[in-house]
């Protein structure tokens, strides 16, 4: 099925073709629809010729080469899937997004998919629905293209899913916005170009002093102090920046100033929505590969897997991957429609952080020793998906997201 067309990418042939412009907006049914299946195949076939088989190595060296992969799939159109035509875009509604991000899970580490999920779904909402034409011609085009490499600013290190508390100030001079401060856990920080900053630009309350402003990551002033040693995520670099007087225009606001907080908390029900689709193929994996070595791999003259408590074990975990993809896929055709969905959004994100421990962990045993090894990817997800009970909120903050909807949560 050939997928070019619309510029950049469609399905020829296909429901997603539709016969109309290339400024039409497509919609799906979810992400589990032939036209989202035949967009995960194309992906697919990139990730087994141009990613998987250099996994390892830059596992190793502790960094991908964002520039290169990223070109890669931007010119496939996989940057863009539901960003405007008229910047490089697909045009295709979130769900699809979501197909992309489930497919990118086939990669054999976490750290990558991150990655390209603060490219695609997480430093460029905000710019894409509320930034001017001139600032997403700028920033949004080329990082849809893949010349661009993105990062987010939004964590400190004194405030991390507690985004009211950050420090850093953009104190407006003149037709520039001076910065100072620093971020935290900065996802492809030692190689971007630019970063989507969230700081203090008033001294008003904190959840209506804050803009996003869109910052060119070679200004002077701008120090990447150090890449962070991590756990996992091993290919993908974290840094740690400072900024000293950084001066910025202030056309490169995104939106209204004292927006960014709001802006923010939208961007991360994406974020958190593309978190959940990229666990799921990494689960499922860890199953399978789990039942295989199980299989064959003899105790006691019969089969690991051959024990009760070993196959039902998986079944157990089977089941519940099967109810967060059904979560995950409702969550995301209520989003298309419109609908709030922060509830579901966290809740989906608590069930995939809790999950992935839970999977990674009861394979890790099964396999023994061996999964004491880093020869066994069961070994590099255990340390990999840890991350999803923290990054873009923490579990704990998921839960009072949860208890809050739910009128449960105790008033200050």
């Amino acid at each position: 099925m050939a997928l070019r067309g619309c510029g950049r990418w469609a399905l020829r042939g296909s429901a997603l073709h539709g016969g109309g412009g290339c400024g039409r907006r497509h919609r799906g049914h979810g992400p589990g629809t032939p036209q989202h299946g035949a967009l995960r195949a194309a992906l697919r076939k990139i990730i087994d010729r141009e990613i998987n088989p250099f996994v390892d190595k830059w596992e190793e060296e502790g960094q991908f080469p964002a520039h290169k992969v990223f070109k890669t799939l931007g010119q496939a159109g996989f940057l863009g899937v539901d960003k405007p035509t008229e910047y490089g875009g697909m045009g295709l509604d979130f769900s699809y997004n979501i197909a992309v991000a489930e497919e990118l899970g086939s990669i054999r580490c976490g750290g990558i998919p991150m990655a390209i999920g603060v490219q695609a779904g997480m430093a460029t909402p905000a710019l894409t629905r509320f930034g001017s034409d001139e600032l997403r011609k700028q920033f949004l085009a080329p990082t849809i293209a893949g010349d661009f490499v993105a990062c987010l600013g939004i964590s400190e290190a004194g405030a991390g899913s507690d985004v009211a508390n950050i420090k850093t100030t953009a104190v407006k001079k003149g037709d520039e916005y001076v910065i100072n401060g620093g971020k935290m856990w900065t996802t492809s920080g030692c190689q971007a170009d630019w970063m989507c900053l969230l700081a203090n630009t008033s001294e008003g309350p904190p959840h209506r002093n804050k803009s996003l402003i869109c910052l060119p990551m070679n200004l002077h002033g701008i120090h990447i102090a150090k890449k962070i040693d991590k756990l996992g995520m091993r290919s993908s670099d974290t840094a740690q920046i400072f900024f000293e007087d950084v001066r910025v225009p202030c056309k490169n606001l995104i939106g209204e100033e004292g927006m960014g907080f709001t802006y923010q908390m939208l961007q991360f029900q994406e974020e958190r929505l593309w978190g959940v689709a990229t666990v799921l193929t990494p689960l499922e994996t860890i199953i399978q590969e789990t039942i295989e070595y199980t299989r064959q791999r003899k105790v006691f003259d019969q089969s690991v897997l051959h024990n009760q408590v070993v196959h039902f074990r998986l079944a157990e975990l089977a089941t519940e991957l099967e109810l967060l993809r059904s979560l995950l896929y409702r969550t995301v055709a209520l989003y298309v429609e419109g609908n709030d969905v922060t509830k579901f959004a966290s809740m989906a994100k608590l069930k995939a952080g809790r999950l992935a421990r839970e999977v990674t962990d009861s394979c890790l045993q099964f396999w023994g020793g061996m999964g004491f090894t880093s020869e066994v990817l069961v070994s590099r997800f255990y340390r990999d998906l840890r991350l999803m009970s923290i990054g873009g909120g923490t579990d704990e903050t998921m839960l009072s997201i949860i208890c809050k909807f739910m009128e449960t949560l105790p008033r200050k």
